[in-house]
């Protein structure tokens, strides 16, 4: 039986980030991987659905170059193309992991992989079954697209996240129930290239886990795009006929029959916990989620856990942290515990959506006396120069001790901007710190020192 050090089974961006560096603290290491080196990230997730964002994008830019002062007689999109282009990025990364497995000399092995007692993991190919020996199994299976007994997939017009980026036909009508990224962001896709949406929304508002003003700010951009919303409704079932599909919601004030060609059930997602051991070794598991320690160890010595499968949020960054710092402290590394109220979220539709900390609310409702700060990208020469005037950036301060305590933006670009008030955060930066520190012009980034400004009331150009 082959011993390993470290034996991780799934290979998303938890998986294979915790073997590179596994390998790098120099254990011997091998993975595990079912289906696609990536895992859902890179093959079927945030990877591919940036490649079919970036299509809309510049069609969009082609359906607005007059506003550049450029004439273009015609375009038109190819749907197939758009998808085509999707998978082949999808897939240059996937050989891009296979790469940095080989470099970092861990070897993969390929089937589904089960725990077993005494430090143990089989692994299914179809035509055998083998068991490799480990000092340590980090499992991080991650999650799948959740099903409500009301939206029962059927893979064909009622569908999750994945069929949604490989349809072989573009759909004239589509419905999307569920408003977080992934709801929002195939809502935006769908809708630049030409497809009538309707968002479902059971919460009160769009993209709710965000700030209040900023989803009102993407409702009111969506809505000026031709999306149609609905919150408050609750679906309460979906009817297939011939070649279209009737959801029933139920909204305050009435009932509603939506027609669509699709409709894209995007209500969250599901923990890939069955059939891989658990119960036989004696993990426990609490409400769909593997229970773990600050370094992510399970009830079980030798047995861990990282992300999608545990409680932080499920998101690819957080799962690599994650994995990194659980192999660490296997070297013996005097790692400290990840803070979970310093992680960035980003929604990739146009405006762009952005934020890590408290919201204005939740601030309040810790009993901060707050000061917040706010500046619109139309005061921005570069957001208007660039064509991109819709959004602003919101900071929230603590207004005894000067704490940075939340950041806010929707606008272009800011997915990439946010990260300043992540280190920010993380050096335990003051208000007056950012203020003070000078920041490049004409830039969307400076939109953030101006919001500072704006808090303690020194804010110029509004």
């Amino acid at each position: 039986m082959t011993e390993y050090d470290i034996i991780i089974i799934g290979s998303g961006p938890g998986g294979y980030v915790t073997a590179i560096r596994s390998s790098q603290l120099g254990f011997k290491t091998a993975i595990v991987e079912k289906e696609s080196l990536g895992g859902v990230c890179l093959n079927w997730g945030c990877i591919p659905t940036k490649a079919l964002l970036k299509s809309a994008q510049v069609f969009d830019y082609l359906k607005h170059a007059e506003d550049y002062g450029l004439k273009i007689k015609e375009y038109d999109k190819d749907f197939k193309s758009v998808i085509n282009r999707s998978r082949e990025v999808a897939a240059g990364m996937s050989k891009g992991v296979q790469f940095l497995m080989k470099k970092n000399k861990i070897d993969i092995i390929n089937g589904h992989g089960k725990v077993l007692p005494g430090k143990k993991v089989s692994v299914s190919n179809g035509k055998k079954t083998e068991e490799y020996l480990a000092k340590h199994i980090i499992i991080a299976t991650g999650a799948r697209s959740r099903e409500l007994p009301a939206i029962p997939q059927n893979g064909k017009n009622i569908i999750g996240y994945r069929k949604a980026m490989t349809l072989e036909k573009q759909p004239k009508k589509l419905v999307v129930i569920g408003s977080g990224a992934i709801g929002i962001e195939f809502a935006y896709f769908y809708n630049t290239m030409g497809t009538e949406v309707v968002i479902v929304e059971y919460l009160d508002r769009i993209l709710p886990v965000e700030d209040e003003e900023v989803s009102k700010q993407l409702e009111r951009s969506f809505k000026k795009s031709g999306i149609k919303i609905f919150t408050n409704a609750e679906v309460k079932k979906v009817e297939t006929k011939n070649k279209s599909v009737d959801v029933v919601i139920k909204t305050k004030s009435n009932e509603e029959i939506l027609n669509a060609d699709i409709v894209l059930s995007a209500v969250g997602i599901k923990t890939n916990i069955e059939n891989i051991g658990l119960e036989d070794v004696g993990i426990a598991i609490d409400n769909d989620k593997i229970m773990v320690n600050d370094f992510y160890q399970t009830n079980l010595p030798g047995y861990y856990a990282i992300g999608d499968v545990t409680r932080g949020q499920s998101l690819a960054h957080v799962a690599s942290a994650e994995g990194i710092l659980c192999v660490e402290k296997i070297a013996g590394h005097n790692s400290e515990p990840l803070d979970y109220g310093n992680i960035p979220g980003c929604t990739y539709c146009t405006p762009e959506v952005a934020s890590v900390g408290m919201t204005e609310t939740q601030a309040k409702e810790k009993g901060y006396e707050i000061k917040v700060g706010k500046f619109p990208f139309s005061a921005s020469g570069k957001a208007q120069a660039g064509g991109n005037p819709d959004g602003f950036v919101k900071v929230i301060f603590d207004a005894k001790y000067g704490e940075w305590l939340g950041c806010h933006m929707i606008g272009s670009g800011v997915t990439d901007m946010i990260a300043e008030a992540v280190i920010g955060r993380k050096l335990e930066t003051t208000g007056q710190e950012v203020l003070k520190t000078v920041h490049p012009h004409p830039t969307m980034s400076e939109a953030v020192m101006e919001a500072v400004a704006d808090a303690y009331d020194e804010v110029i150009h509004i």
